[in-house]
């Protein structure tokens, strides 16, 4: 009788474990379905900000040059004279 009870146990707790294993599986397919698409979504984002990068990389470098030759354009100001200081006459 012992030998039957430890082999019926033994089967609930088999058909338990594989029943929750089960249910492990399908929520942790679900949440790899929700972590692939997240990861498609950042790999779209992460292409536009790479475009986005080099658009604004250029546009750096256009300016920089532009930058340059208004340097060289840029006449450079006269020194201001400085006056001598006229000396006060003293009233007496």
């Amino acid at each position: 009788m012992t030998r039957k009870n430890i082999l019926a146990g033994l089967v609930v707790t088999v058909a338990l474990s594989l029943f929750m294993t089960a249910c492990k599986d399908t929520k942790t397919l679900q949440a790899n379905e929700q972590l692939k698409a997240q990861v498609t979504e950042l790999q779209k984002e992460n292409g536009e900000l790479g475009n986005k990068l080099e658009t604004v990389t250029a546009d750096r470098d256009a300016l920089l040059k532009q930058n340059q030759a208004l340097r060289v354009k840029k006449k450079p100001r006269k020194a201001r004279r400085t006056r001598k200081k006229v000396a006060r006459r003293r009233r007496r």
